[in-house]
Order: C-alpha cells, then sequence, then structure tokens
C-alpha cells in the first residue's frame, strides 16, 4: 500500500466533540476495547519495567482521556512499583471517581492536569517527572510540533514511553474492519485515520533531541503497536 509510505494526518473526529457526546462516550467505550485487543497496556507496563532502573515515584500520562488505560497499567505496576503519584493530563477532566478510587485501591496517588501539552510542557512549567508516557497521542503531531513536544518531554524525565499505531498494510486493513465487533463511526473514522498517521522503523527517534545522554529503542509490537521509548543513561 504505497500511500503508507509517508504519514498522512487527518482530524479525528473523537476530537472534535463534546466529553458529554453520546458518540464520543460510545467511541470512549471502543477504545476501551481496541487498547485491550491490542494489549497496549501490558506493552507500556513491559516497557516501562525494562526502561526503569528503579521505581518511580512521579508519572505522567500525556492525552490521559478518562484515566482507564492509565489505570489498567497501573494494574500490571503497582506489585512492584508502590506509592507512585500519576498526573493525567489532558485538554479535559473526565476522570470520574470510580477511576480515581482505583488507583487509590492500588496503593497510587492520581493527580488530573487539565492543559494544553505545550503548556504543560513549556518551559514556563518545568516540574519534572520520573517516567512519562503517551498512548496513541503522538500519531496527532507531525513536524515542528512533534519535535517541539518530544523535546518538552526529553526535558522533563529520564524515561519515556509511547504506544502509537502501527503504519503498515495490516494494521490499516484491520483498522477497516472494527465496525464487525461494534465499534461506531467515529472509532470507524479514527481508527483508519490513526493508522495512516502513525509510525515505522526509525521515524520518532529521528524528531527525539539529538543528545548522546539517550538511550533510543523503537520496534513494532504485535501486527498493530509501534512502541519508542528513551532513557537518559547519564544525568
Amino acid at each position: 500500500m504505497s500511500f503508507l509510505a509517508a504519514r498522512r494526518l487527518t482530524p479525528e473526529w473523537l476530537d472534535a466533540l463534546p466529553s458529554t457526546d453520546e458518540r464520543a462516550i460510545g467511541s470512549r467505550r471502543d477504545l476501551v476495547r481496541l487498547n485491550w485487543i491490542m494489549r497496549h497496556d501490558a506493552i507500556v507496563a513491559d516497557a516501562l519495567r525494562a526502561g526503569a532502573r528503579e521505581p518511580p515515584r512521579t508519572l505522567l500520562e500525556l492525552g490521559a482521556g478518562d484515566g482507564s488505560f492509565m489505570l489498567r497499567v497501573a494494574c500490571r505496576l503497582a506489585p512492584i512499583w508502590p506509592g507512585v503519584t500519576v498526573t493525567l493530563l489532558d485538554r479535559q477532566d473526565i476522570v470520574n471517581e470510580a477511576t480515581r478510587a482505583g488507583f487509590v485501591g492500588l496503593g497510587w496517588l492520581v493527580e488530573t492536569k487539565t492543559a494544553d501539552v505545550f503548556d504543560a510542557l513549556s518551559p514556563a512549567a518545568p516540574q519534572p517527572y520520573d517516567a512519562i508516557t503517551a498512548n496513541l497521542f503522538l500519531h496527532h503531531f507531525e513536524g515542528a510540533a512533534l519535535r517541539s513536544l518530544l523535546a518538552g518531554v526529553a526535558s522533563r524525565t529520564k524515561l519515556f514511553v509511547a504506544a502509537e499505531p502501527c503504519r503498515a498494510a495490516l494494521a490499516w486493513t484491520a483498522s477497516r474492519m472494527i465496525g464487525a465487533i461494534g465499534c461506531n463511526d467515529v472509532s470507524r473514522h479514527d481508527a483508519r485515520v490513526s493508522v495512516e498517521a502513525g509510525f515505522k522503523d526509525r521515524e520518532l527517534s529521528g524528531v527525539w533531541p539529538v543528545e548522546p545522554a539517550w538511550r533510543l529503542s523503537e520496534r513494532r509490537a504485535g501486527p498493530f503497536t509501534h512502541v519508542f521509548s528513551a532513557r537518559r543513561e547519564v544525568a
């Protein structure tokens, strides 16, 4: 599929819908199922565990949405990483009380931060985190915006892990079939354009800040997922 040779960004419908819109609510439910099918919670948890030299005390998730994805990651990590303070960053706070209680039950503290990601990572907000994660988030950006985002991440953490759509024929074909498991029109549209905006090879390594202190890893995980991690090797 030659049209997948280069990234192509198309606005996703979910981003334009109010959080209370019924189609948006349905699409967020679809995302929970799709993340489960792709095993993104296990992929992110494994990459964090592999990259951390010691249990982190603070963790930031970019584009956290309703927080349910990070809660599933926390379920995998809490037995070996106790007492983490996790910050869920998004442009709107839609984290419900049940999700907050889930973190508390694991012994984690949870905070929500409502802000644009570029404001949160700007030099005016220099708060550091032991680890930063992103799930199905980086593919919304390209060019200078993506470089700026990753530079902001690199200036605030020593470990970054991202799970993104893999821009490949199998993933694109699968994205056209998710209606068969009941995904709504928003999810069907967004799944296709997400793959078209996804990553392959070492595309994210190529836009990460060029510094010898960083050890970068970029690989395919399963048929649908592209994983990027960056670990600072020296202080």
